[in-house]
């Protein structure tokens, strides 16, 4: 590799070497370049200087604010060879290409399944240990990991990021955007091989595949009952632990399910789900 200036060839030299000259001060972390340690530095003093001027959130990089700004504009600059999907990043691009690879080659020790990638394997194991290290501060609810949490806390705070460029709808995930367009486009690319039927995310297929073998990864360790789908195991520990993370806000109650929290918040705002009985009454009046 070359460079135009002295001092950017030395950073260089540094991923050959090892050398960290420029160390954090409260962690004591090590960085090659002056540059990455003060953006280091904003992990401990929260300071976000670049802010996105359409919704005013505050990242720490200015890569991260481009990579955020297109989640308004709706530009996908990275596309799948195999099915036409785009992303916003190139990471995301090559972990959504294993979904067409037929290779797994990391290996569980504790059940034998096998993974794409060592990150699914790092949080399928999680289901053994049991470990959920990032806790929400509102509802104490536990997560694998730090962007798993961040995503939780949107159901708090009400964020919602996303939206559908066609009809204006908001969501907590860019993946349950994804999922929401193809109700405008029709697409359904991941087919089941059993019975061909069509997902629009490789999720919802893999959950579905449980009807033909009757898999249910996911115990409850209380009374080891079976879930498809880690999400519908942590609604049911709930029956045994008794937490009720969706509180209504108007009397309180709390609820396992933020479904049923907006079904109880009807009794509020007096808009019942219109019901064939209501229906007859009214005619009838």
């Amino acid at each position: 590799m070359r460079f135009r200036y002295p001092s950017r060839l030395e950073i260089h030299r540094r991923t050959h070497t090892g050398e960290r000259p420029f160390t954090c001060s409260v962690c004591e972390k090590g960085f090659n370049s002056l540059s990455e340690l003060e953006t280091h530095h904003r992990s401990h003093t929260g300071e976000r200087p670049f802010t996105c001027s359409v919704c005013g959130k505050g990242f720490t990089r200015s890569s991260h604010l481009l990579t955020h700004q297109q989640v308004h504009t709706g530009e996908r600059p990275f596309t799948c060879s195999m099915c036409g999907k785009g992303f916003t990043q190139s990471s995301h691009l090559l972990t959504h290409q294993l979904v067409h690879s037929d290779n797994k080659s990391f290996k569980c020790s504790d059940c034998e399944k096998s993974f794409k990638s060592r990150s699914q394997l790092m949080q399928h194991q999680t289901t053994h240990t049991g470990e959920r290290p990032f806790a929400c501060s509102t509802c104490g609810k536990g997560f694998t990991r730090l962007s798993h949490l961040l995503t939780h806390q949107r159901v708090h705070t009400g964020e919602r990021l996303f939206i559908c460029s066609v009809c204006g709808k908001g969501f907590a995930r860019s993946s349950n955007l994804q999922m929401h367009q193809s109700v405008h486009t029709g697409e359904r690319p991941f087919t089941c091989s059993a019975c061909g039927k069509g997902f629009s995310h490789p999720s919802n297929l893999r959950v579905h595949q449980s009807v033909h073998t009757g898999e249910r990864p996911f115990t409850c360790s209380v009374c080891e009952k079976g879930f498809t789908h880690s999400s519908n195991l942590l609604t049911h520990e709930r029956v045994h632990t008794g937490e009720r993370p969706f509180t209504c806000s108007v009397c309180r109650k709390g609820f396992t399910q933020s479904s049923n929290l907006l079904r109880h918040q009807r009794v509020h705002t007096s808009k019942r789900p219109v019901t064939m009985r209501r229906a007859l009454n009214a005619e009838d009046a």
